[in-house]
């Protein structure tokens, strides 16, 4: 950006500041709005968990009480189906019948009907028959032995709305003999239904499965019997489940309701709790109307406090101009490098980043400014650049130079060089840190790469013949400081010109990746390892490793290679790729006068005395003495 660009910002500066003061008022607003929404929606969504507690309850209560109903019935069917409807065991049963309903308050109605509809147990004298009734012809014409719990009608008795629950007896042979009937009254339902206290304007409401009112409270008297069939809780699909909250404006006073619904899983019942929405939300109204005149109140105060802070806004650009100017210099050379140019203050903070920043650690310059320069470096060189700043801010050094690791936002870990040079004050002090970075990742790789040519083996991987040498040197002083024994296992491929003459180079090639696979697979631990000797010739180091543990690491890699069955039609050893291993331990402390390169021959020897005993083997140093030792014998 140019000085004019700057100035023309500038001159813009007190408008947006306006406009932030007039956004951050809306904000204020808008939120506060969402949150009064959000508190009015908990409101609502806490009436509606209280609306399911009440309606499970009370559908619990009707299936108790069905049940409970279900149990009497049950006990009469029985004794009728063993005793027979004989006028003595009639006048027994009613009498049990009324001493059980005067037992429970719950209990309408207990009756016993014979197959012609007639009435054999209740009070007074009814003349009218029950064939016609639903639930006696549903009892005369199913087999079924089930409770039926029938559609809410009015009692014969008192004109009261009862449920009905009713079961089928028969005769000794079978056929149908009449039915036990028990009866809850509405009255009683919608008596328990006032204990539940959940607002001046709510209703408890027990309908049975089609929409008809069984009981309600209140009003029980004005609505009990009517339908309600035709409004969306039994016509709306997505209303159909088992429970639900449902809001509705009802059809019986027009008021609007927050409600939960519940049908019963046994019987043909729906009940819906319900609150009057009005009533539930006024104390959140009333809260909410106190907290916005105070929300309003500080959106004033803001709207006050932001114009005058555009006023000094306006001074302040006068007074910003000349450092702008003086800085202009400075921005145009640092935004046109490629280099990342960063500007340290003495708390450390990023006060000026270069655009190319975004290509050198993956992060725009208006992400890192003011955020800590040494936040992206590695934890294990914080240290060392810490000391550096740290020593040019005490003014102990004017410029150095520093290589570290830093995290790059896309490519994760990149090298960085940064060269950095203390800036002043007109009075000599230290104001701060200037650093010039640039990225190195490419020539720290190639170093890498160099660094594991110098001691890898480019056709097998294992290490190279330099750096067997180098820990070989480096294992036997530290068994001789340890008092510890080293073991080495020379490895050689059987007859491998004569594979490479029959299969080529590439199959030579590829024979000794194999053979360097098998070799490699067998270092168990950190200290091992597996080299490259020369040729087809390979070595294994093996720290800490006595001559028994040796000898059976070589074993398994013999073995293995055997039994790779890379075939080899021209070995004499045998029809596959073998290998000739020899072995040697020892404690270089017991060994002073020797030095590593004995340990070598030793398995070297070890190795042609493998060869000499038909291949395919493996022979350890001390087996070879002693074979020395017996031929010297004989």
């Amino acid at each position: 950006m140019n000085v004019a660009s700057q100035r023309a910002g500038w001159s813009r500066l007190p408008l947006r500041a306006a406009a932030f003061v007039v956004l951050a008022c809306v904000a204020i607003l808008g939120i506060s709005g969402w949150s009064e929404w959000s508190a009015r929606q908990t409101v609502l969504r806490g009436a509606e968990t209280e609306m399911a507690n009440v309606a499970r309850s009370l559908t619990q209560h009707a299936e108790d009480s069905l049940d409970l109903l279900d149990s009497g019935v049950v006990g009469v069917v029985s004794r009728l189906e063993m005793d027979g409807a004989d006028p003595t065991t009639i006048a027994k049963l009613k009498n049990l019948l009324e001493a059980r309903k005067k037992a429970m308050e719950r209990v309408h109605s207990l009756a016993i009907i014979d197959d012609q509809g007639n009435w054999l147990t209740a009070p007074g004298t009814i003349a009218s028959t029950l064939s016609d009734d639903a639930f006696f012809r549903y009892h005369q014409l199913s087999p079924k032995r089930e409770a039926f719990v029938g559609h809410p009608v009015k009692s014969l008795l008192d004109g009261e709305w009862v449920v009905t629950l009713s079961r089928r007896f028969n005769k000794p042979d079978g056929s149908f003999g009449g039915v036990v009937l028990a009866a809850i009254g509405s009255k009683y339902l919608s008596h328990f239904y006032e204990q539940f206290e959940i607002g001046r304007n709510s209703s408890v409401t027990l309908m049975y499965g089609d929409g008809l009112i069984i009981a309600r409270n209140p009003s029980n008297e004005k609505f009990v019997g009517r339908s309600v069939a035709d409004t969306p809780l039994f016509r709306d699909p997505s209303l159909q489940r088992p429970s639900g909250a449902y809001h509705f404006k009802s059809p019986l006073d027009g008021a609007e309701r927050v409600s939960f619904f519940k049908r019963s899983g046994h019987y043909p019942l729906v009940l819906l709790a319900t609150v009057d929405k009005e009533e539930l939300l006024a104390p959140w109204r009333a809260a909410a109307i106190s907290r916005m005149l105070y929300v309003l109140a500080l959106v004033m105060l803001i709207a006050i406090i932001g114009a005058v802070l555009v006023r000094q806004l306006q001074r302040g650009q006068r007074m910003a101009a000349a450092l702008v100017e003086k800085e202009a210099h400075f921005r145009l050379l640092a935004e046109g490098s490629s280099d990342m140019v960063t500007r340290i203050g003495l708390d450390e903070r990023l006060r000026y980043v270069s655009p190319s920043s975004n290509r050198v650690v993956g992060w725009r310059a208006n992400q890192l400014i003011g955020t800590n320069a040494l936040a992206g470096i590695h934890p294990e060189d914080v240290s060392q650049v810490q000391a550096i700043v740290d020593a040019m801010k005490r003014g102990e050094k004017d410029e150095a130079r520093v290589t570290y690791r830093n995290t790059h936002r896309q490519n994760g870990e990149v090298w960085l060089e940064s060269t950095m040079r203390v800036t002043r004050k007109d009075n000599g002090s230290v104001d701060g840190v200037v650093a010039i970075s640039r990225d190195i990742t490419e020539q720290k790789q190639l170093e890498t790469r160099l660094e594991t040519l110098a001691i890898e083996d480019s056709l097998t991987t294992l290490a190279n013949r330099r750096r067997f040498d180098e820990r070989l040197n480096e294992e036997w002083a530290r068994a001789y400081r340890d008092r510890s024994s080293l073991g080495l296992l020379m490895i050689d491929v059987d007859h491998f010109k004569a594979y490479n003459d029959e299969y080529g180079h590439p199959a030579g090639d590829a024979c000794l990746r194999v053979v360097a696979k098998i070799i490699a697979a067998e270092m168990q631990r950190v200290g091992d390892l597996a080299a490259r000797y020369g040729g087809e010739e390979f070595a294994m180091l093996l720290p800490n490793t006595d001559a028994a543990g040796c000898a059976r690491i070589g074993e398994r890699i013999r073995s293995a290679i055997h039994d790779a069955g890379l075939v080899h039609a021209s070995s004499p050893a045998a029809a596959c790729v073998t290998v000739s291993i020899g072995g040697a331990a020892c404690r270089p402390t017991f060994e002073r006068t020797a030095g590593a390169g004995s340990l070598v021959e030793a398995a070297d020897r070890a190795l042609y005395a493998a060869k000499d005993a038909g291949r395919d083997r493996l022979m350890m140093s001390g087996e070879v003495t002693t074979l020395l030792a017996r031929a010297s014998g004989q």
